[in-house]
């Protein structure tokens, strides 16, 4: 892709993409694109929030297998604390998250 930066493949084996269920979700106060969700990564809940309030309604993501980026830098973004991020594609027409065709276990790594 044009005027994409290329990264080695070491470099994005330090990435870790893990399989998570979205198992609450909830708009951030005080702000229209933000949703608080929580995610199960199997074994383990944990808080992000995703600038995706204007896609989604809170009640149409709970039960969604997602992936996320587990190993990213937690953040407090509108004094809510953010331990990863979700992925999704972005497009013309909106945004679309990024699922599974099949349930697989939460915490499953992805290659």
């Amino acid at each position: 892709m044009e005027g994409n930066k290329a990264i080695t493949l070491e470099q994005f084996k330090e990435i870790d993409l893990r399989v998570a269920t979205i198992v609450a979700a909830e708009r951030v106060p005080g702000a229209d694109k933000l949703l608080k969700l929580e995610v199960d990564l199997g074994g383990e809940r944990r808080p992000l929030v995703a600038g995706i309030a204007q896609h989604y309604r809170p009640e149409e993501l709970v039960g969604k297998q997602i992936i996320v980026v587990a190993n990213l830098q937690p953040a407090v973004i509108r004094g809510v604390e953010s331990r990863g991020m979700l992925l999704a594609a972005v497009h013309p027409g909106g945004l679309a998250l990024v699922t599974l065709d099949r349930e697989v276990p939460n915490g499953a790594r992805v290659s």
